[in-house]
């Protein structure tokens, strides 16, 4: 994706509106928090029990993100844990990517998921996988995260720019809840589901990883659905 993605976003009404309503404030935030908005990109948080959506910035210069906003979910659906089915409701959990824009969506504007991902296609019911996961508006949700349309607005802009300064993929990591102290014995509890123990366990590398260092793992699949988490 090049400028032209963005030329061709702004042409959508919804699009425009929140460029008039918010590329200032994304603008003036950005400088606040020491990050360039014409070379920065972009990595998205989300923890589904803590009910907060995490954006992490860095510039091509620096080689550690900083976390320059938040959203709060409005809206929650199903349980704890990974999205195995369609029509489970499940919000997925796991290693992501932005995949595509929606400027006309259902739910004001929306940002896709690649739900399902590599694991998702070995651990999840194969026949019925599912699809069609986003963040969006409208604030209502059968296992998309959803915001406001006052907060989707804002992340939409974010993230056209991250594209258009040249970043390829917007990563996304799909949390059950923010993975350290209280909360780690918390979700040891919740599940006695392998399958589900073992995605956790490897969300919290990658968590653990990335709040030490402020830099992302790579990531890779194995094949029994487990992931790889090495040092850059």
């Amino acid at each position: 994706m090049t400028s032209n993605f963005k030329k061709n976003q702004l042409t959508f009404p919804r699009v425009k509106e929140a460029y008039q309503l918010k590329h200032k404030g994304v603008q003036e935030n950005l400088k606040k928090h020491g990050i360039n908005s014409k070379t920065y990109s972009l990595y998205i948080r989300v923890f589904k029990h803590d009910g907060i959506v995490e954006l992490w910035g860095k510039d091509n210069s620096s080689l550690t993100y900083k976390r320059f906003r938040e959203y709060n979910i409005c809206m929650s659906s199903g349980d704890l844990g990974p999205k195995r089915k369609q029509g489970d409701y499940q919000v997925p959990e796991g290693y992501y990517h932005i995949d595509r824009f929606n400027p006309n969506s259902n739910f004001h504007l929306s940002l896709g998921i690649n739900y399902p991902n590599t694991s998702d296609r070995i651990l999840g019911n194969k026949n019925k996988l599912g699809g069609d996961i986003f963040i969006h508006g409208n604030c209502v949700t059968i296992g998309c995260v959803p915001l406001t349309d006052n907060s989707i607005k804002s992340l939409y802009v974010y993230c056209i720019e991250a594209i258009n300064n040249g970043q390829s993929r917007i990563p996304v990591t799909v949390f059950p809840a923010k993975m350290e102290g209280d909360t780690t014995v918390f979700l040891n509890d919740v599940s006695q589901n392998k399958d589900t123990k073992n995605l956790w366990a490897d969300l919290q590398k990658g968590y653990n990883y990335f709040n030490r260092h402020k830099k992302l793992p790579n990531i890779s699949f194995l094949e029994n659905g487990r992931h790889r988490i090495s040092t850059p």
